[in-house]
């Protein structure tokens, strides 16, 4: 059920003043929703945050497509040599013979990573041209019209194993640290409306403070002429005429302020007057703790980070194991290749092309670096472990802390609100009492206005406090609890 919270009919009259003092210039109304929504849309703030989302969406498709087919081409245009080398000759002798050749090379390659395996495979076509530039001269030409080849290493650590783990949980973190700055951008601006809002009404106090005062202070003068007041208590009212003048000048120039620092936070150019209006009426819910948690930890890109950096100690530890050890890699080459002094000659009758290579790495001797390495890395994942358990603890903490601060939000909204028309009437009560002249005592009633004056402030305060904690907790477990859903938002409108 939606309740409105009231505030005291001189803050509405407050308003609605300050909108008919302003009647003369075009002026624009705007409430905290509207601030926020241009905050999200407009403010530079609100653009980094799609910036960075759109980079983490980008990286993620990166790495996607890494392991999708890629068709290469590649050449070398030309490759110029002139040097001595070692010939064996038919008669099984060796010479020395100098060679100088011009060699031209064309490839196209389809290859494909093998995630699983960490294996590669690729379909390749080639031809290469050599030009003899020692007389006799020659051209040749060596054709691959196609080969098939494997490399797959044997027990090299897999890191595309990892990574199908790691990489979607970083673009997953990366949604929800988007959802948690939009919170964060609702947050700025709720400070910044506050800050307005209440420059606000710190002008319209000033304002009829220095009028209330203006109208004391001559019928304190017209009791003075009478001999009903001593000289001193007149001097009272005119230096708090004094000061309520200074005050309006002071809350003038606030005001100005607060609304270049919210203008400029939004980005707005236009140069109507613009009023706020307050944010009052709220839709009042209590927060089950265990609840909270639950969302947070389900949620939440923090939780999600604790689980990633818990894997991440884990790939430490298991490429650690794998490097620097025992190792092998199987190449395997399967095609036709043909050399001829023409190119139809050279993809005339292929022979062909078969290449086995097994290639092993045994270090015999590394003075314990890599079981040094694996130590390391063991100890890394135990502080890893221990800082995730010590961070879900304080998480947990957290969570329940905000929870507890959003469910007092209630009461001690109702109780400024309620304190602040006390006040008030207060106020007006003492106020009347002097125009009449049943009261004299100057402290009276320039305590009764302070407390006025302090209850409608602490009002503002205890209302800007709700929905800092408001958006807060939307923040902490990206979960609507006044509509129960969860916090998402359309992919289309911040990808490419």
């Amino acid at each position: 059920m939606r309740r409105s919270l009231f505030i005291s009919g001189t803050i509405l009259l407050l308003f609605l003043s300050s909108i008919q003092l302003n009647a003369q210039r075009k002026m624009r109304l705007m409430t905290l929703n509207e601030a926020t929504e241009l905050a999200r849309n407009r403010s530079i703030m609100g653009l980094i945050v799609k910036q960075q989302f759109r980079v983490s969406y980008l990286t993620y498709k990166d790495f996607r497509r890494a392991y999708l087919p890629q068709l290469i081409a590649s050449g070398t245009l030309p490759d110029y040599q002139r040097s001595i080398q070692l010939y064996m000759n038919q008669d099984g002798t060796k010479s020395y013979v100098p060679q100088q050749n011009i060699n031209y090379l064309g490839n196209l390659q389809l290859n494909q990573e093998i995630g699983i395996t960490g294996g590669n495979i690729s379909l390749n076509s080639g031809l290469q041209r050599t030009d003899n530039l020692i007389s006799p001269t020659s051209t040749s030409y060596l054709s691959t019209p196609i080969n098939i080849q494997y490399n797959q290493p044997i027990f090299r650590g897999n890191a595309y194993r990892w990574d199908r783990k790691i990489q979607p949980m970083l673009y997953d973190i990366a949604k929800r640290k988007y959802l948690e700055s939009i919170e964060d951008i609702n947050i700025t601006t709720t400070n910044y409306f506050f800050a307005v809002l209440e420059a606000q009404v710190q002008k319209k106090i000033a304002e009829t403070n220095y009028k209330n005062y203006d109208t004391l202070y001559k019928i304190t003068q017209g009791r003075f002429q009478l001999g009903k007041i001593p000289q001193n208590q007149l001097l009272l009212y005119e230096l708090s005429l004094l000061k309520a003048k200074l005050a309006t000048e002071d809350a003038k120039f606030a005001l100005n302020d607060a609304l270049y620092v919210l203008r400029s936070f939004l980005r707005l150019q236009e140069s109507d007057s613009l009023v706020l209006l307050p944010p009052v009426d709220i839709h009042f819910f209590i927060i089950n703790p265990e609840k909270a948690i639950d969302e947070a930890l389900t949620n939440t890109s923090p939780a999600e980070d604790f689980k990633r950096k818990l894997i991440s100690a884990d790939m430490t530890v298991g490429m650690a194991k794998m490097t620097g050890r025992f190792d092998a890699n199987l190449t395997g080459i399967l095609g036709y290749n043909q050399t001829g002094p023409t190119v139809p000659a050279a993809y005339k009758g292929s022979s062909n092309l078969e290449e086995v290579t097994l290639t092993l790495n045994l270090p015999i001797l590394d003075w314990g670096v890599a079981r040094g390495k694996i130590k390391i890395a063991e100890y890394q994942r135990d502080i890893a472990h221990n800082e995730v358990e010590q961070g879900l603890i304080d998480f947990r903490q957290g969570i329940y802390r905000n929870v507890m601060k959003f469910n007092m939000q209630q009461n001690q909204l109702q109780i400024a609100a309620k304190a602040d028309t006390v006040a008030k009437k207060s106020y007006e009560i003492t106020q009347d009492r002097y125009m009449i002249g049943k009261i004299s005592d100057f402290q009276e009633l320039y305590t009764a206005q302070t407390e006025a004056d302090n209850s409608q402030n602490a009002f503002f305060t205890a209302l800007q406090s709700y929905w800092q904690q408001y958006y807060n907790m939307r923040k902490t477990t990206l979960f609507d609890f006044e509509n129960k859903t969860l916090l998402q938002f359309n992919l289309k409108d911040l990808t490419p």
